[in-house]
């Protein structure tokens, strides 16, 4: 027995050793990191330099966290926070240093409403009396409309531009979902046909065309105004040259005027040098994106106010939330602290969300609402704040907007997906045994009864009354002048600046300003929120590759009926009514 008892005791001891020898490798790898990432900041601008900003890579709405375990397995890619882009530019601006900006923005991931305060933030470098050269080699039509800021755009004879107006492609499943027994079940009120036609017929209705001409209409209408003026041109000179499609070529973006010149990689460096008086480009001083802000801390101990920053990024669901979702549990929680944080004097709500789930949609506008009553809380809206990401919105005491922002959506309706028709023709039947008539309830393997249709009908009717009452009360406006606005239309930031949806134009920076007037602070640390805790078991869930049944199905199916499966899988309990874009909006 003794034996068995020494045996455990030193098997524990080894283990207990073991874990300890982990978390003191772990903590001498962070300390080294950051060691690593972080030098000292003095000194790392020289005179007469150029940042060197290249915008080539993936942009998220907010800025990645450093993760030492990520470092450690050479994980960490190169990610751009749009925060982070904005106060380089604006550190840029003011350090005298910094003579101009050579920028790389030709293949631009970013959402057109982050591409614009990007663009708005360059145009603040020019005005300090600073240059901007650019240079391309794929030019999209995004990456174009960035970089027409610059004094001097330069494109590879070889390469390509893109300049042909705005599209956007919708898919239609009617024949699909006949042939293939794997249906939508759509429940809906009748105004909200568009929000689910693509489930129900193979053609757009007229209103929905409308609809997304309208939108595609007035952001084009900001794209090509904005870039007549930086280029001197006028904006039916715009529209004629795609009209009669002739830019295809660098060489005829050039003649157009569009472009200042054709060159490659070391022609624009060379211009560079002669811009600066060198007689040898090799004596260029370079400043990377990471020194410039290094060069001076965002965060001034020395000052206790704050504005917090809360990013609502994602489909919203049902659950904890994470980066890229939006859920009650993190949120709420962070919202409730927030509160009654004496630290906090605003609240800044950035929102980039198509929407999603009309329960969580509620649970945190009530928890902003409390928010609302202990200090000043406004909004942000990134690329999408439509649906239920307008219902988070609804209810602030200012919402700002960027030009081409897509919000708006007012309007609720359900879509469950359906294999009753498919299993039966791979030869599966499914049978029920109930204690009461319709007591399965919603089951994918059986065909939708009437009686759940009624009661799914009462929940929408009464979810969409409640999300009118929400914006009506917070946006002052009556029940019937809501009504005119909703009905799922979605509207541009131009468009709902217009309809009283938004209360100004313009991006994150500007409602950080407009949060410090209303707490009436004027110095201030801005402090991003949720927090999310990252550990070794969610980085090593993070590797997991799996291949199997599950991708194959992803594969074959379209990417539509993918996310309406997966919000029905992610939501427990299922949350059939949906405050979510009514397509999948992709503008090309």
């Amino acid at each position: 027995m003794n034996f068995f008892k020494n045996f455990l005791t030193s098997v524990l001891g080894t283990l207990t050793a073991i874990g300890l020898f982990f978390a003191l490798v772990l903590m001498l790898v962070s300390a080294t990191a950051s060691l690593l990432v972080s030098p000292p900041t003095e000194g790392l601008v020289k005179s007469n330099s150029i940042l060197d900003l290249n915008l080539n890579v993936p942009i998220t709405d907010r800025n990645p966290e450093f993760d030492e375990l990520a470092l450690l397995f050479e994980l960490n890619e190169e990610v751009l926070g749009l925060p982070e882009i904005l106060s380089a530019l604006s550190k840029a601006k003011k350090n005298p240093n910094i003579k101009g900006i050579r920028l790389r923005a030709d293949l631009i991931t970013a959402g057109w409403s982050q591409t614009r305060s990007i663009r708005e933030a360059l145009k603040e470098f020019q005005n300090s009396g600073k240059f901007i050269f650019a240079y391309g080699e794929i030019m999209t039509q995004k990456g174009y409309y960035l970089s027409s800021v610059a004094d001097t755009l330069i494109v590879n004879p070889m390469g390509t531009i893109e300049f042909k107006g705005l599209a956007s492609e919708i898919l239609y499943f009617k024949d699909f979902q006949k042939e293939y027994g794997l249906k939508m079940e759509v429940v809906r009120l009748g105004k909200y046909k568009s929000a689910v036609e693509p489930f129900l017929e193979n053609r757009m209705s007229e209103a929905n065309r409308l609809q997304i001409k309208s939108l595609l209409n007035d952001l084009w209408g900001t794209i090509k105004e904005e870039i007549a003026e930086s280029r001197a041109l006028q904006t039916d000179q715009i529209d004629q040259l795609i009209l009669a499609q002739k830019i295809t070529l660098p060489q005829e973006a050039e003649t157009a005027q569009l472009i200042d010149g054709l060159g490659y990689e070391t022609d624009w460096e060379d211009l560079i040098a002669q811009k600066l008086n060198l007689t040898d480009k090799k004596d260029l001083n370079i400043t990377s994106f990471s020194a410039i802000n290094q060069s001076s801390e965002d965060y001034d101990k020395q000052i206790k106010d704050r504005i917090a920053v809360v990013y609502a990024s994602g489909p919203i669901l049902y659950g904890e939330g994470t980066r890229s979702t939006i859920a009650q549990g993190v949120f709420v929680e962070t919202l409730e602290e927030l509160a009654t944080d004496d630290w906090v004097k605003a609240v800044v709500l950035r929102v980039d969300s198509p929407g999603g789930s009309a329960l969580t949609s509620e649970l945190l506008w009530q928890a902003l609402e409390a928010v609302k009553k202990e200090k000043p809380l406004l909004v942000s809206m990134g690329n999408t704040a439509a649906s239920g990401g307008y219902y988070i919105a609804a209810g602030a005491d200012q919402i700002f907007a960027e030009p081409l922002s897509i919000t708006g959506s007012i309007g609720v309706f359900a879509t469950l997906p359906n294999a009753h028709s498919f299993i039966n023709k791979i030869g599966i039947n499914s049978e029920i045994v109930e204690t009461h008539p319709n007591a399965l309830g919603y089951s994918i393997f059986q065909p939708m009864s009437p009686a759940f249709d009624a009661q799914l009908k009462k929940g929408i009717e009464h979810t969409y009354t409640t999300f009118k009452k929400r914006v009506a009360q917070g946006r002052s406006l009556s029940e019937a002048e809501v009504e005119i606005r909703a009905q799922g239309r979605v509207w541009t930031g131009n468009q709902a600046l217009e309809n009283g949806l938004v209360d100004a134009l313009g991006g994150l920076p500007e409602t950080i300003d407009a949060a410090a007037k209303a707490a009436g602070i004027e110095e201030y640390n801005t402090v991003d929120y949720p927090k999310f805790e990252e550990d070794f078991s969610s980085l090593i869930a993070d590797l997991q590759l799996t291949v199997g049944i599950k991708q194959l199905f992803n594969a074959l199916l379209p990417h539509s009926l993918q996310t309406k499966i997966e919000q029905v899988q992610q939501s427990q309990p299922v949350d059939y009514f949906q405050t979510v874009l009514p397509f999948e909006l992709k503008i090309y």
